[in-house]
């Protein structure tokens, strides 16, 4: 009887150490890295603000989904090697802004909120949105790409809080 116990558990607990190994292991995956975007040719010289999606391996404790679309940013240049990044997503609700032209400035489509070149909101605008575009670290890697610290932060917040 006993040995039959014995037996039965040993394979039960080594069954439950697999299943469970990716929660015990450290994430990682979570927090902000760097991470290829766009050539700085593709950027106009104008200073014209450009959409690209921010592709990455996507992982959580059982799977890994390789180039995903996790988010996306704004980038425009500002001088010769020098680039600006803005999450497009809106501070206030978390929709996506989209940049008009004409009026050579961000809107959200929808609460209306309105947002300058450099992401900080228009003055005298009615806005919901209490904090301005939420800016992202950029580094101009070999004179020729631009590389993202891509994060997502809490909407409805009036500070930048990273998403988890």
């Amino acid at each position: 009887m006993v040995c039959g116990g014995v037996a039965t558990l040993v394979p039960v607990g080594a069954g439950l150490l697999t299943v469970l190994d990716p929660l015990r292991r450290s994430g990682g995956g979570n927090s902000a890295a760097f991470l290829r975007v766009a050539a700085l040719g593709s950027l106009p010289d104008d200073g014209t603000p450009r959409r690209f999606e921010i592709i990455a391996d996507q992982v959580d404790a059982w799977n890994r989904s390789p180039n995903v679309a996790i988010g996306a940013v704004y980038l425009r240049k500002t001088g010769a090697n020098k680039v600006e990044a803005l999450n497009v997503t809106c501070p206030h609700a978390g929709c996506p802004v989209e940049f008009k032209t004409g009026a050579r400035n961000f809107l959200c489509p929808c609460h209306d909120s309105q947002f300058n070149l450099d992401g900080s909101l228009v003055a005298g605008a009615r806005s919901p949105s209490s904090r301005g575009l939420d800016a992202l670290e950029v580094e101009v890697r070999d004179g020729s790409e631009v590389w993202v610290k891509f994060q997502n932060f809490e909407a409805g917040k009036s500070t930048k809080v990273p998403v988890a």
